[in-house]
């Protein structure tokens, strides 16, 4: 629950506003309120502790009476070379959402530790591999199924769009200004794709945008805590990208909803699928 942040997502509900101010994703969760590097270092502390580190200690006889007095199990020392795989990648770093891969790597690191830690008698052993079979499933259906259901549950409603394409508009002129020929002038930068309230908070050019077009829009019904947070009608945060080629001199930057499914859809050049958005800056190749 607390990874899909209590079903943020899937109910689209607006987090208490202690959560939109101080979560860097603006969801319902505990562990992204920590400070990134506690974070990546008590998951490596994890990793290595508890995966790496217990396993070899418990080959020591004494350890390991001990470890059984405290209650204490250990993971399988057949699966600790994975483990420190596992914290290696997570150190190092090699690829792009390498901390996401690691996760999911854990997550059934823990459930082939539970398995081969299940009881070896007979019918306690097969309840226990009928369960590891089991729940995974039911966690599936239930996955697949809430989200197709979330994804359905807004759509119909044509009110919620025309306020996310007036907000996305006006969100729009905020970010492009004027210059004296009259071309929009970002104050983005190329590589740029964040929540627009992270960018507000940590872009002094953009705090600007909290005072603008968007912002005015309170006086026509949009709710004030909507435009202090820059949240969309479905209570998902708006983002914005900002994307170059400088060798074609082309550069796309827009400003854009998740929309009614709650999910990107958009590409990092184009607003695609149910995203609900307005370009700032749209220049082709050359």
């Amino acid at each position: 629950m607390e990874e899909i942040s209590w079903g943020q997502r899937v109910l689209g509900y607006q987090p208490p506003e202690y959560f939109l101010a101080a979560n860097y994703q603006q969801e319902i969760n505990i562990h992204n309120i920590a400070d990134q590097g506690l974070r990546m270092w008590t998951f490596r502390a994890i990793i290595l502790g508890y995966g790496v580190l217990l396993p070899l200690l418990s080959l020591s006889a004494p350890v390991r009476r001990l470890l059984d007095r405290a209650g204490i199990v250990s993971p399988p020392i057949e699966l600790t070379p994975s483990m420190f795989a596992i914290f290696w990648l997570h150190l190092n770093y090699p690829w792009k959402f390498t901390g996401e891969i690691t996760e999911c790597a854990l997550g059934f690191g823990f459930l082939f530790i539970a398995m081969a830690n299940a009881s070896d008698g007979g019918d306690a052993r097969q309840a226990s591999l009928f369960r590891a079979a089991f729940l995974p499933a039911l966690v599936a259906l239930l996955g697949f199924s809430t989200a197709a259901w979330s994804q359905n549950r807004q759509a119909g409603d044509p009110s919620l769009v025309d306020h996310a394409r007036a907000e996305t508009k006006a969100l729009a002129a905020d970010l492009a200004r004027q210059t004296e020929d009259g071309e929009p002038d970002s104050i983005t930068r190329c590589g740029l794709h964040k929540r627009l309230f992270t960018f507000v908070q940590t872009r002094e050019s953009a705090r600007h945008l909290g005072q603008g077009s968007f912002a005015a829009l309170v006086g026509e019904g949009l709710p004030p805590d909507r435009a202090e947070y820059f949240l969309d009608p479905w209570s998902s945060p708006y983002w914005v990208r900002d994307r170059c080629d400088r060798r074609e001199s082309r550069r796309v930057v827009f400003v854009y909803s998740f929309g009614p499914n709650r999910a990107r859809d958009s590409s990092r050049w184009k607003i695609l699928g149910d995203d609900i958005g307005y370009y700032v800056v749209e220049r082709p190749a050359r």
